[in-house]
């Protein structure tokens, strides 16, 4: 029921993703509102449900609204649906405070995880690079980096198939010196773990593929992400407008453009759905406000393939394997205590 466009696109991303890929789907949200969306379609035979909810968490409510004063929200439910293993995850469009807040009082987090995060898939030269945290945790500290660390890593070699995920930290420069007090301090317990660190990387790094995960702040992530969609939306723009700036260009086209419509499927967010919030004891993904059909059978799709992947199982095992990072939270809890 979130969304710019709910429930419209939702119940067409449904749709698609239960017809293209034969994954069942339950709609969590209003009843009346969902059964005459269905209508609109010839969806017989399909398995999709409808779970009734009466209630909905605005983009401009507040994230504990979803786990406190709207306990019948369509957010809320989705997730408790998870927790009684009458789904195996959670798809948002809606408010993304809302559906963090909610995914960590009904599923809890992992243990030794302090914090989830939400990650992105960002297309690269080489492939594909994750990136964490994009916006679940604005102030951070050196024990939630390297947890995001952690879990990138993991979600990156079970999620996406890479063998040995490298892994990165965001800086102003690739030489230790560099960064501020956060970076520095998680640059050096990072360089302790069992994961395959690389050290600092730049922001252009990340669309070079120089490494498969990519570690930030919450604050950070979000300004990356904004500026990439941004800049994907201006680049669009500007070359179609140079296109049809003459009829030399316009013929032009005719050639090559093959090539930028492999180009536009790179680029595309829709390609890549949502953004998987990690951390939490179960499945969650967060997709984009403006989402399109396409983008919800997408996370609809990815939201399935996390699921079975096992990440959670694993970055639990992962925890225990890095000692250094268990000297580090006994080490924040004695500090927070002081």
């Amino acid at each position: 029921m979130g969304g710019d466009n709910a429930p419209a696109v939702e119940v067409g991303g449904a749709i698609a993703a239960c017809r293209e890929f034969g994954i069942p789907v339950t709609l969590v949200g209003d009843r009346a509102r969902l059964e005459a969306e269905l209508a609109k379609y010839a969806c017989q035979g399909l398995d999709i449900d409808i779970f009734h909810a009466s209630e909905v968490v605005g983009m401009h409510d507040s994230a504990s609204d979803a786990v406190r004063k709207k306990r019948n929200s369509s957010v809320r439910l989705a997730f408790e649906l998870v927790k009684e293993g009458k789904a195996c995850a959670a798809v948002s469009a809606g408010n993304s405070g809302a559906t963090m807040a909610a995914g960590m009082f009904v599923l809890k987090r992992i243990s030794g995880i302090d914090r989830p995060a939400i990650a992105q898939i960002f297309p690269t030269l080489k492939g594909k690079t994750l990136v964490l945290d994009v916006g679940g945790n604005v102030d951070c500290k050196p024990l939630h980096l390297v947890q995001f660390a952690i879990m990138g890593e993991v979600y990156a070699r079970y999620a996406m198939g890479i063998a040995n995920p490298s892994v990165g930290l965001l800086s102003n420069g690739e030489e230790d010196s560099k960064g501020n007090e956060l970076t520095r301090e998680t640059n050096a317990i990072l360089k302790q773990t069992s994961l395959n660190y690389t050290g600092y990387v730049e922001g252009r790094d990340i669309f070079k593929g120089t490494v498969e995960v990519v570690v930030c702040d919450g604050f950070v992530g979000n300004v990356v992400l904004k500026v990439s969609e941004g800049l994907a939306d201006a680049m669009g723009t500007m070359l179609k407008e140079e296109i049809l700036a003459s009829w030399v260009s316009k013929l032009g086209y005719l050639f090559v453009r093959g090539a930028f419509g492999r180009f536009k499927k790179i680029v595309d967010y829709a390609e890549y759905g949502g953004a998987p919030l990690l951390g939490i004891n179960g499945v969650g993904m967060i997709c984009h406000g403006g989402s399109n059909v396409k983008a919800i059978k997408n996370a609809i799709r990815f939201a399935h393939e996390y699921a079975k992947s096992g990440v959670t199982e694993h970055v639990s095992e992962k925890l225990s394997e890095n000692f250094a990072v268990s000297m580090l939270r006994e080490s924040q809890k004695s500090k927070d205590a002081a």
